[in-house]
């Protein structure tokens, strides 16, 4: 059985997303468990000059599914699944894939995971103009309020709609 690439696993059904228990060292209460196609559509949105942080789009789709918390771990990971299939698409000649790299991690850090790793994060960034810094062993992108993008609610509650959420 062939190996899925990262756009097969990006639109499978992974029977999500889901509305579940908080673990109480979370706070506890309902946690949305997105789906990944979720996370595609609000980076797509992130325009030239501009960023995103995961924590950023863990807060709206909290909000969109009217949730009190989305999945921190299971966010993470779709983030480096978006970035893979973009990343393939990429190698494959196609000029319009999501930004990836303009969703950083909380605080504004680089993520070590994305296709290329933290050098090719950096370049990215740098390449549009961001300014990156080094704190220790890891890097961030400066964030201000001036680049930071907050994707719009519209996008975000057609895709409850989708999904049957709301």
């Amino acid at each position: 059985m062939a190996k899925k690439s990262a756009r097969e696993k990006l639109e499978s059904s992974h029977h999500l997303p889901q509305l579940k228990q908080a673990p109480e060292k979370w706070g506890g209460g309902k946690m949305l468990i997105p789906h990944p196609q979720d996370l595609q559509a609000l980076m797509k949105q992130v325009r030239k000059g501009r960023l995103t942080t995961s924590t950023v789009l863990r807060e709206i789709l909290a909000d969109v599914y009217g949730a009190d918390i989305c999945c921190p771990m299971v966010t993470g990971i779709f983030q480096n699944l978006v970035a893979a299939a973009a990343f393939e698409s990429e190698q494959e000649g196609k000029k319009r894939i999501t930004p990836y790299w303009r969703t950083l991690r909380k605080d504004g850090e680089l993520n070590p995971k994305y296709p290329g790793g933290l050098d090719a994060h950096r370049a990215a960034l740098e390449n549009e103009g961001h300014r990156v810094i080094q704190k220790g062993r890891k890097f961030y992108c400066v964030v201000e309020d001036s680049n930071l993008f907050r994707p719009g609610l519209t996008t975000t509650y057609q895709i409850a709609e989708c999904q049957g959420l709301r």
